[in-house]
């Protein structure tokens, strides 16, 4: 489970990543600060089943549990920028589309307020149209791809008509597996292209099918960042592209996660206010920032954006539901006595066998039934999960 952040120099990735993970990042405003990719760890919200299991409280061994909500670990990798023609090798374009191989969902951050130009240069605000970055990110990843499918094309289709030779979904999903796509589907995209022989395709009919296999394993979202600074016409024509878009600001994001940990507000991810705990503490600089974030993010976006982009990601684009596998069914605990430890990041429609899998092989490949913790009942191995689900996975020694 992999969230990728992606997007052309200098648009606030690396605050973005920041602000999503507390992990360190280099933030400058130059182009190409990010070189190689960051890796940290984002939490999202799902409510915690000790609520409704008449619990006090759970013991998580990773993330908090906080209210009755618990946060759950996903994994955000923050990439080297983007620019045009990064497909052919441009800037870092390589490098940074071979980065992006094993992410499950992109979230392109975008220079909402138009002040950075097609290769990241800053430019007075607004002198540059967001919508070119939203289509050009889409231009380059499909190139990359039909970049992968294609090689050496001629020959492939040469042999794929000869007596013996494979089909032509056979071929691409070989080419793709590394992007998560099977066959199957592979297969159901040809048909609905309705293409004609592969000895007869074009760059064009090539490109076509990157499109697809693009929307099957790279699902994009729009972070419209700097939307503090950025035009309300501007969001608003940004909203109507037929990409999911998120007004966000990753520097008040930061600045608020930042001031939290000094003890100067009191801020959760995607609360949408924060409480000033000290007043005193703030000099006048802090004051005013605090209430640019206030008036400027905080009251027209609702919040920052960041949390609420993530969890639209995994949650609602990645349709993921969150199970928590446990070794006693009646106290809700593992070996060691800790109350709901873990939380897992599933599929929809998941199976209890599939939950064994994710929490160690051996169990997976040992499995005899699985416990509903909840329902008090005994579930197969094709038993599909819903989220929120506590699961005692039984299997031999």
């Amino acid at each position: 489970m992999l969230v990728g952040l992606v997007g052309k120099p200098n648009v606030g990735k690396s605050t973005f990543f920041a602000a999503a993970t507390k992990a360190p990042a280099e933030i400058a405003n130059y182009p190409f600060t990010t070189i190689e990719p960051n890796r940290g760890v984002a939490y999202l919200r799902t409510p915690c089943p000790h609520v409704a299991l008449g619990i006090e409280s759970c013991t998580p061994r990773t993330g908090k549990c906080s209210n009755g909500t618990r946060w759950v670990p996903t994994e955000v990798l923050d990439v080297a920028g983007l620019v045009p023609d990064a497909h052919a090798g441009k800037g870092r374009g390589n490098q940074f589309l071979d980065d992006l191989r094993a992410a499950d969902v992109l979230i392109h951050v975008v220079d909402a307020s138009g002040s950075t130009d097609a290769e990241g240069n800053p430019i007075a605000a607004h002198g540059h149209d967001p919508a070119l970055d939203v289509t050009f990110l889409q231009d380059e990843i499909d190139h990359w791809i039909a970049g992968i499918i294609g090689k050496d094309w001629d020959r492939l289709a040469r042999s794929m008509t000869a007596a013996g030779g494979k089909k032509v979904e056979t071929v691409i999903a070989e080419r793709v597996t590394g992007l998560g796509i099977i066959e199957a589907q592979v297969k159901h995209v040809l048909t609905q292209l309705a293409l004609p022989s592969p000895i007869l395709w074009k760059a064009e009919d090539l490109l076509r099918v990157a499109v697809e296999m693009r929307k099957l394993s790279k699902p994009i979202l729009l972070a419209l960042n700097k939307a503090d600074v950025a035009t309300p016409e501007t969001l608003a024509r940004l909203q109507k592209l037929d990409v999911p878009a998120v007004p966000t600001s990753a520097n008040a994001e930061l600045a608020l996660r930042k001031a939290t940990d000094a003890g100067i507000v009191r801020y959760e991810p995607g609360d949408p206010d924060f409480v000033i705990v000290d007043d005193s503490k703030l000099n006048a600089a802090q004051r005013k920032g605090l209430e640019h974030i206030r008036e400027k993010v905080m009251r027209p976006f609702g919040g920052t954006g960041v949390q609420k982009l993530l969890e639209t990601a995994v949650y609602e684009h990645l349709d993921r539901i969150v199970a928590f596998p446990v070794e006693d069914e009646t106290h809700y605990t593992d070996k060691e006595g800790r109350i709901l430890p873990d939380a897992h990041l599933l599929k929809r429609g998941a199976t209890a066998k599939e939950l064994a899998f994710k929490v160690h092989t051996d169990l997976g490949k040992h499995f005899i039934r699985a416990v509903d913790a909840k329902r008090k009942r005994v579930i197969g191995a094709d038993h599909a999960l819903e989220t929120g689900d506590v699961v005692r996975i039984v299997a031999a020694k």
